[in-house]
């Protein structure tokens, strides 16, 4: 089928009418939805501030005649009275007052000499059962009067419609003071001829909320209590909507007048205002809450998962100038969005329905046309999502008549191929263990992918100065690395990698074989490659620190003749990933290549102070490494027996390494002279010098006491021939203790009982032994002290030679690392009959233990170091080669079947070398007979494990070391096989 031209993306789309169909339809919704959100905030807030304007009307109208009728009172008689009388005859005027204006409750008169009068209309039954007054009563005159009289007095008069008194009732509680209410201070302040307005507040009598009007006069103050009732009223008015909630408010939130809700909030025997945040609706409540400090609301809210429109104005609690008054009122209006906007919402509802339906109609073209053109993009998709999950497989994408959908087509398939390559790289790079096979894998495949003929990796020297060949390779093979050196210092050099080096950045230099300084420089390069013109393409190798750690060269051949093209900017830069991949590689198998170095420094650091500790025991830490080596490959060689299937890999030889050079690491916690100690008195020193001392003073003592008693020479004579006998016998004495000091054989009954004899002769001690010590000797000595001169022991154990064990020291049975060795119960025992009375050796029991303890040490300190994964078996084969097949070792316990096989391996070499080791200064080493026997008889008590010697001697292992390591004189014997348990 012949390959058909590709058309444009834009052509293929442009029969998609359904699509500008649904674009200019969605335009016009979003205009109509912008119109009709701006015509109903319009319109919101019109009606606001029309019923804002009709909130203020309503209070002035019902303050304005008020205020003039207190003008017309403070200009009149009633504030130039001066007696209860005078008040009282301008009663018909306020009762004019009262009648002329409905919203007025009463009217009242304060003067400067704490006189006051009040007459307030009783306009029904409940507002007289407040005051108490007849049922006929219409007025009521409080008043109180302090001038003219001593007492201050005060009286209620009722008075029916014709201001006829009914009843006079004194009242001496009330007598309040009207100078200290707040209408008269405000009046006050704002001086005569001025109107004041109270806050709005609800009236005592009446239950209605509203304001006082005040006018101050020489010194009087003439007041007026105005009701606000009307503009609840006003507000229950048909007004925005059906569900339309309104409220008027004081700037503090108390709560006028509210409509909406279905009840009134001053209703009931309340007695303030109530608060809006305590008695309005939930919706009132909820907006009031979130007014910002200007008071002001956003447009639209959404409270109760409802949207209402809501404004909130400011509503001036006075229109004249001249009046003093408090903040203004806050009139705060909602309504449901969705029924401001019925009509607009049922047009878009419509208009949805018949862009629904034109859309329903064009679906089988819309199905058609959108099939042919999202197939290969499905594809695409698919194979996009393929690459992302890192899955390669599968056909490539097939072509499209789109242009631009076949030309992505043809890059996934090419980015699908280069993401594959790539990543199969890294994978590889990531995989190899082997330094020198990663650098020939990081050539053989940068030289696959980049299409060049030879390549070769430079690896910056530890000084800087030289670039040295790590690998190369020509033609697909591995070439010798020797002569490619390159001077990084050298400004003038020809070579690409120095040139990289220096520059930071991808070099390329091109070379012919007819000029003499290329030919000189490059002349192995050529011969190899066999190219007469070359171009070489060098990128420098940073590590993760972006420290330039070496070069990596490509070489590309150029034709004889004519101008070559450049290599293009997407090789280079494909050669620029793939070298950061591959300088991190290297990177990496260098830092573990000197990780490994330090470790292995460090461990025979370790194990070297351990042997330079004492200089009897140079050598064990580095033979017994070297015999658990040899018997471990004795193992892997084996092609029969229990071992044929036995293999050990690269971590398990690393594990077995360090365990081996670390199997003793817990000697660096044990004393010096312990693991030296050459005879049974030695602590820090050896003390039978301090024994041979108190038999000289004994030997002396003898002879002084035979001289004093013979008087004069002769009897001095006679006394030492005398003496000679007991000085004899203590010179046998001293012998003998000496000889049990050395350790060389087994105490028997008859022994120990002499030794104990001996050390109950007794000596005189003249001078104080406590002085000169320690405090912690001090303290070890038992009180009370003896009184000098005093006779002691001459083999004693003395309290003072006994060390407890530190509490921290002691081990509970349930201990976390397992160990199950018996823990003497002090430190150190340093008596002197405790330790010449050793049955066998040179150890006490704490002594021995404290030898056998640095394994439990060596396990404590190998656990808590942080072993990679291929090295958490170090501490269980450091640990277990004191361990016997039988469970009777320590300091676990283990039997043979609980330990790895290294382990067991390395019990076989540390017994070995223990027992023909000649730096010892305890014993002599053995001779290979001698310590085979031992072995052998070991392995068959379940002290080693009997396969694994028996092979240490059929594999040459056990010849192959006594040869390197053991005296010639050691070797008795040439066949071991023999020794076979």
């Amino acid at each position: 089928m012949p390959h058909l031209k590709p058309k444009t993306l834009y052509i293929t789309l442009g029969t998609l009418m359904v699509g500008l169909v649904a674009l200019v339809y969605g335009v016009l919704l979003l205009h109509e939805l912008s119109r009709s959100d701006a015509l109903m905030l319009q319109q919101a807030g019109a009606a606001a501030r029309r019923i804002g304007r009709e909130a203020a009307a309503v209070v002035e109208a019902e303050l304005r005649p008020a205020r003039v009728s207190v003008g017309l009172l403070a200009g009149g008689p009633l504030v130039r009275a001066g007696s209860e009388a005078e008040r009282m005859a301008t009663m018909p005027q306020l009762v004019a007052l009262l009648r002329g204006n409905a919203s007025v409750s009463a009217v009242y008169v304060g003067t400067s000499g704490g006189s006051f009068m009040l007459l307030r209309r009783l306009d029904d039954a409940a507002a007289r059962a407040r005051m108490d007054a007849p049922a006929e009563a219409a007025f009521a005159l409080q008043s109180v009067e302090r001038e003219g009289v001593a007492t201050p007095r005060g009286s209620y008069r009722f008075y029916d419609a014709g201001l006829r008194e009914i009843q006079h009732r004194e009242r001496p509680d009330y007598v309040f003071d009207p100078r200290t209410r707040p209408w008269y201070e405000l009046a006050q302040r704002a001086g005569d001829g001025r109107s004041v307005q109270s806050e709005p507040y609800l009236f005592f009598t009446t239950r209605e909320p509203g304001v006082t009007l005040a006018e101050a006069h020489g010194g009087n103050v003439v007041g007026a209590d105005v009701s606000l009732s009307a503009l609840g009223a006003m507000l229950k008015r048909p007004q925005i909507s059906r569900s339309a909630e309104l409220l008027i408010a004081t700037a503090g939130g108390e709560l006028l007048a509210e409509a909406g809700q279905g009840r009134d909030p001053l209703s009931g025997a309340v007695r303030r205002l109530p608060k809006v945040g305590e008695s309005a609706s939930p919706l009132m409540r909820a907006l009031w809450a979130r007014r910002d400090g200007q008071g002001a609301l956003a447009p639209v809210q959404e409270v109760g998962g409802r949207e209402w429109v809501v404004h909130a104005l400011p509503l001036a609690a006075v229109s004249d100038p001249g009046v003093v008054a408090g903040a203004p009122l806050t009139l705060l209006m909602a309504s449901p969005r969705d029924e401001l906007q019925a009509f607009q919402i049922q047009s878009r509802r419509h208009g949805f329905y018949i862009s629904l339906g034109l859309m329903l109609l064009l679906l089988p073209l819309v199905h058609v046309l959108a099939n042919r053109v999202s197939r290969p993009l499905r594809e695409l998709a698919r194979q996009a999502e393929a690459i992302h999950h890192f899955e390669f497989g599968g056909p490539d994408p097939r072509g499209s008549l789109i242009r631009e959908v076949d030309r992505l087509a043809v890059s996934m398939t090419a980015m699908k191929h280069s993401l594959r390559h790539f990543l199969d790289i890294s994978t590889a790079l990531s995989a190899e263990r082997d330094f020198d096979k990663l650098l020939d894998l990081i050539l053989r495949e940068t030289i696959a992918v980049s299409g060049a003929s030879g390549g070769a990796v430079h690896l910056l020297s530890d000084d800087g100065a030289q670039l040295r060949p790590a690998a190369t390779r020509l033609l697909g093979q591995s070439a010798p690395r020797a002569g490619m050196v390159w001077d990084v210092g050298a400004a003038d050099s020809l070579g690409a990698p120095a040139q990289a080096l220096r520059a930071d950045a991808p070099v390329e230099v091109d070379l012919s074989w007819s000029d003499p300084a290329h030919l000189k420089a490059y002349e192995p390069l050529f011969a190899g490659l066999s190219a007469a013109r070359m171009r070489l393409l060098s990128l420098p190798l940073k590590n993760r620190l972006s420290e330039t750690i070496g070069t990596l060269t490509l070489s590309f051949p150029l034709p004889d003749q004519g101008t070559a093209q450049s290599l293009g900017g997407a090789r280079v830069a494909f050669v620029r990933a793939l070298s950061g991949t591959a300088a991190l590689a290297i990177d990496n198998q260098l830092l573990l290549r000197a990780r490994k170095e330090l470790l292995e420094s460090f461990i025979q650091l370790v194990a070297g102070a351990i042997d330079a500790k004492s200089p009897y025991t140079g050598g064990h830490c580095l033979r017994v490494p070297e015999l658990t080596r040899m018997l471990a490959q004795a193992a892997c060689d084996a092609t029969s027996g229990p071992f044929a299937s036995f293999a050990m890999n690269e971590e398990e030889w690393e594990a077995l390494h360090i365990a081996s050079w670390l199997h003793d690491c817990g000697k660096v916690t044990t004393p010096e002279y312990v693991v030296d100690k050459a005879t049974k008195l030695e602590t820090r020193y050896n003390r039978i010098h301090e024994i041979r001392t108190r038999f000289e003073v004994l030997k002396r003592d003898v002879l002084i006491e035979r001289l004093e008693a013979q008087l004069g020479a002769a009897g001095s004579a006679l006394a030492r021939a005398e003496a000679a006998p007991a000085q004899a016998a203590l010179d046998d004495e001293f012998a003998f203790v000496a000889e049990c000091n050395l350790g060389g054989e087994s105490l028997g009954t008859e022994r120990l009982a002499r030794l104990r004899e001996i050390g109950m002769r007794r000596w005189q001690r003249t001078l104080d032994d406590s002085l000169g010590l320690s405090p912690d000797e001090l303290g070890r000595l038992r009180r009370p002290r003896p009184v000098l001169p005093a006779q002691e022991l001459l083999l004693a154990d003395k309290p003072e030679h006994v060390l407890p064990r530190p509490a921290g020291e002691t081990l509970p049975e349930d201990n976390r690392w397992g160990f199950r060795i018996g823990q003497p119960e002090h430190l150190y025992h340093q008596g002197e009959l405790h330790n010449l009375t050793v049955s066998r050796g040179t150890l006490t029991e704490e002594e021995r233990y404290k030898i056998n303890e640095h394994i439990v040490q060596t396990i404590k300190m190998l656990e808590e170091l942080p072993f990679p994964r291929h090295l958490k078996s170090v501490p269980e084969i450091a640990g277990g080669h004191h361990e016997r097949m039988d469970g009777r070792g320590y300091p676990r316990q283990l039997r043979g079947e609980q330990m790895s096989l290294q382990a067991r391996m390395m019990a076989i070499a540390d017994v070995f070398e223990a027992l023909t080791a000649s730096d010892r200064p305890y014993k002599a080493g053995k001779l290979l007979s001698e310590a085979l026997t031992l072995m052998q008889r070991m392995a068959r008590e379940g002290h080693l494990d009997p396969e694994l010697f028996d092979l240490f001697l059929q594999s040459g292992v056990c010849l192959a070391y006594a040869q390197r390591f053991m005296a010639a004189g050691q070797i008795d014997v040439a066949e071991v096989t023999a020794y076979r348990r």
